[in-house]
C-alpha cells in the first residue's frame, strides 16, 4: 500500500521574525536620516565658502585683466555679497555667522566690508570666517599676491573680529 505524501514542512518566516526585521530597518533609516540632515549643513557651508571664494578669484582676475580695481563686498547685515560691476547681490543662509578681518578703510558702517584687488595683482587682503553651529570655513586673501585660499577653520583659533 502506498503512503500518501507527507506535507512538506512549512517554509517561510514567522510574524515575529518579520516584525523584528522591519524594526531594524526602521531604526537604520532613522539613523541614516539624521546623518544626512547633519551633512546638509556641512554641504551648504562648503557651497557658500566656495561661492565666495569663486567671487573673490573672479574679482582678482578682473583686476589683473583690466588693470582697474575690483572688489567683493560682504554685507554682515543681510548675509550677502556682491562683486563690483555686477548688478546681482548673492544671498546665503541667515543661519551662517560671518566675521570679517579687512583693512579699516574697507569696513563701512559696521555692516559691510570689502576686499579690493588691484591691477598689479595685490589686494587689501583679509579673512572671511563662516560658521554654522560647530562647522566653520575660513577664506584668506593674501594682500601681496591676491591669492585666495579656503580652509577649515580651527574652532579654538577662530578670529571673531568684525573690523
Amino acid at each position: 500500500m502506498a503512503r500518501p505524501p507527507r506535507p512538506a514542512a512549512a517554509r517561510g518566516f514567522t510574524l515575529i521574525e518579520m516584525a523584528i526585521v522591519l524594526l531594524v530597518a526602521v531604526l537604520g533609516f532613522a539613523v541614516l536620516g539624521n546623518n544626512i540632515a547633519s551633512g546638509n549643513h556641512a554641504t551648504k557651508l562648503q557651497a557658500v565658502a566656495r561661492d565666495i571664494t569663486s567671487a573673490l578669484r573672479y574679482a582678482h582676475g578682473q583686476a589683473l585683466l583690466t588693470g582697474k580695481t575690483a572688489a567683493v563686498t560682504i554685507s554682515l547685515a543681510d548675509n550677502s555679497y556682491r562683486v563690483d560691476h555686477r548688478d546681482k547681490t548673492y544671498a546665503f543662509a541667515e543661519d551662517i555667522d560671518v566675521s570679517l578681518v579687512v583693512a579699516e578703510e574697507e569696513f563701512a558702517d559696521g555692516e559691510q566690508g570689502s576686499i579690493r584687488f588691484f591691477g598689479d595683482g595685490s589686494s587689501t587682503g583679509g579673512r572671511i570666517t563662516l560658521e554654522w553651529g560647530n562647522l566653520s570655513k575660513r577664506i584668506d586673501v593674501n594682500w601681496i599676491t591676491g591669492e585666495v585660499a579656503i580652509s577649515a577653520a580651527e574652532p579654538d583659533l577662530l578670529d571673531h573680529a568684525t573690523a
